[in-house]
């Protein structure tokens, strides 16, 4: 018997679930509003104390590692390990930016020596992705992406009832801040179009042609990262996204800018995927993440996935990932699955198939930019 507990750093809301292997029972389902976390990231402490009081011992907890870092346990990474997972500049440390909040709940964690908490890899540090995809790439998917992925070769092999090294699948990922599009061949991460380096997302631009970086660059005093939270489709629409997301359904029916920002939003999903298809033909694209709790951009997004692999005959059923969770989304199980795995759980087999215990590299280790470029880089490795 093994409890185990995963936690989904989301853009909009940080997400914790956990269930006991012996029956399946859930035994933590919470998400909560991400503004809340960076005001106090105990509050994600205080709710993992809670399940332990309740259910006993909890055997292993993947936390939110933000960029991800080498497959480790929290009492042993180091405050470089941390700040490189989570890297901001100075100016964003004082703006008090979401992923501050995220660096200190993981402190939180690594001081808390009754929590068996691991942080894990985001899809840069994998070996099974070949050091040329990862050519000054940063952002292949971060380490909660990677327990989605996780769940879904989990869901793949049990509802096909195939072996996890022939799950073969394109991962989708549509959450409120950014898209990521994720490739899976026989078990394993090989590629991926993610995040700020994929085609626009809701909120994010998406990856960015150099000349725009130069002139922004130029343009302001202080390149902040919440740039990378604007620019996408509620910019373009002039959507307010602090509504909820079903205004944004409703209104592409009426109003013809956001129509065209629906539009821009299903069409960066099939580029997403189709940009992975020269290195997996997979047996289905698994669709996952906020949007898909919404029934009519569900199946649109079904619609224009089905009409692409119909005009290239390529084949591929679309699927949607399942969870056992009422409150929290893909990622959280995901990560609660690999937790199990790391305490020897049934799922262990599954973590050893994706050789999620291999890593290799720092975020930084791909950029080919000369060392001027990389000295500079150094700064990020302080808290």
């Amino acid at each position: 018997m093994v409890r185990a507990i995963g936690i989904d750093s989301g853009t909009k809301t940080m997400d914790i679930f956990g269930f006991d292997d012996k029956d399946g029972s859930v035994i933590i389902d919470v998400a909560i509003q991400r503004d809340e976390i960076t005001k106090s990231a105990k509050l994600v402490v205080e709710k993992i104390h809670e399940a332990q009081e309740r259910f006993g011992k909890i055997d292993a907890i993947v936390g939110p590692s933000g960029y991800g870092m080498h497959l480790k346990k929290a009492k042993e990474a180091t405050d470089e390990d941390i700040a490189l997972a989570t890297f901001v500049t100075e100016a964003d440390i004082k703006r008090r930016l979401k992923i501050i909040g995220l660096r200190e709940l993981m402190q939180l964690l690594r001081g808390a020596d009754d929590l068996n908490t691991w942080f894990t890899q985001g899809v840069i540090h994998l070996r099974t992705v070949p050091k040329y995809r990862k050519a000054n790439r940063i952002d292949m998917g971060t380490s909660d992406k990677v327990l989605s992925v996780v769940l879904a070769v989990k869901d793949q092999a049990e509802r096909l009832g195939i072996p996890y090294y022939k799950t073969s699948f394109v991962l989708v990922e549509v959450g409120f801040g950014y898209t990521s599009a994720l490739a899976v061949k026989n078990g394993q991460i090989i590629d991926a179009m993610a995040g700020t380096a994929g085609f626009p997302s809701f909120l994010g631009m998406g990856f960015l042609d150099s000349e725009v970086a130069y002139a922004v660059a130029n343009a302001t005093d202080d390149f902040s990262k919440m740039l990378l939270f604007a620019g996408g489709v509620a910019s373009f629409a002039g959507i307010d996204s602090s509504k909820p997301l079903e205004e944004f359904v409703k209104a592409a029916k009426t109003d013809v800018r956001v129509k065209q920002g629906y539009d821009m939003m299903l069409e960066a999903i099939v580029k997403d995927v189709a940009s992975l298809l020269p290195n997996v033909k997979p047996r289905e694209i698994v669709l996952s993440g906020r949007f898909t709790r919404m029934p009519e951009f569900l199946a649109a997004m079904k619609s224009k996935l089905s009409d692409f692999f119909a005009e290239t005959g390529l084949k591929a059923e679309i699927v949607v990932l399942e969870s056992k969770a009422a409150a929290t989304k893909q990622a959280a199980e995901g990560a609660a699955v690999f937790a199990n795995g790391l305490a020897g759980g049934k799922y262990k087999q599954l973590i050893e198939t994706m050789r999620l215990k291999e890593s290799e590299g720092t975020v930084f280790s791909n950029i080919y930019l000369g060392e001027k470029v990389a000295e500079g880089l150094s700064q990020f490795k302080k808290l």
